[in-house]
């Protein structure tokens, strides 16, 4: 199934993808250098749906849960609607395959046919999503002691030896400090759930027909599934309120933080804000 975005009537949507298409393609080549060849892991977060010629790069605490739950139900390994499918279900491993599975002349194959698209989300307020779900939920415990106790125990003077066993109560401004530590990149790629997404979906490498945005989520989701040929399939959207209690969260985690750390942090992500558009955050204080 090949598709082809740049023919055919142009609705207002269609525009605003083809924009942020030209974006890309254009801060990729003014903002990367040589870049090294994909290795097979590279392809790991990129999902394939061959029954629609679909691959999806997922961006966790990007809705991935329910953009996995949509594929999932399009492809017959689950209910026909999305809303039903478990969240441990969507993300149980080889559920959905991926682009990682195959050798590169099938690699290179979809890559070339398929409709490629990925979901990408203010940086700032996507890390903030992911403090907040990884390390401060109560049914993290295991996030909490995979990741949370190393950081007690590498940035807390005098910690608690409760913290010490659960790493249950990381503050912000110390998940932060961890991500900035150059030992955590030394040790090994962020987490999925705070690495780049640039770094997980390799958009100056591979060509995307669809940016969409956590933002615009409805529209962007809508529009996909109408390229697919599926605009009866409801995208499980969020509640109205969701969105704007997220970025008021964020702005509440972020008005402690110094602007001096807040400054190191754009640098760590700026090629996510570059990438993909992204202003400074009304919140952020960079001096």
């Amino acid at each position: 199934m090949l598709y082809d975005l740049d023919q055919g009537p142009r609705s207002a949507l269609a525009e605003v993808h083809r924009q942020r298409r030209d974006l890309l393609r254009r801060a990729c080549s003014h903002h990367t250098r040589r870049q090294r060849l994909l290795r097979p892991e590279d392809l790991r977060h990129v999902l394939v749906d061959d029954a629609h010629g679909l691959l999806y790069c997922y961006v966790p605490k990007v809705a991935c849960t329910n953009w996995k739950r949509v594929l999932l139900a399009l492809s017959g390994r689950g209910p026909g609607d999305p809303r039903a499918i478990p969240a441990h279900e969507a993300h149980a491993p080889g559920r959905l395959p991926s682009l990682a599975d195959f050798s590169p002349a099938e690699v290179n194959r979809r890559l070339r046919a398929y409709l490629a698209f990925l979901f990408v989300r203010e940086p700032f307020e996507r890390l903030a999503s992911a403090y907040r779900n990884k390390l401060q939920r109560p049914w993290s415990a295991a996030f909490q002691r995979r990741f949370g106790t190393g950081i007690v125990r590498r940035l807390r003077p005098r910690p608690d030896p409760d913290a010490l066993v659960r790493g249950h109560d990381v503050r912000f401004a110390e998940f932060l400090a961890y991500l900035l530590d150059p030992r955590t990149r030394r040790d090994g790629p962020f987490n999925e759930h705070w690495e780049r997404a640039h770094a997980l979906c390799h958009p100056c490498r591979l060509r995307y027909d669809v940016v969409g945005k956590f933002e615009t989520l409805a529209e962007d989701a809508a529009f996909v599934l109408s390229l697919v040929g599926a605009p009866g399939l409801r995208f499980p959207e969020p509640p109205s309120w969701a969105q704007a209690a997220a970025r008021d969260r964020a702005a509440r985690l972020f008005r402690d933080i110094s602007p001096f750390y807040q400054q190191r942090l754009y640098g760590l992500y700026r090629m996510d804000f570059l990438l993909f558009n992204y202003s400074h955050p009304s919140y952020q204080r960079l001096r």
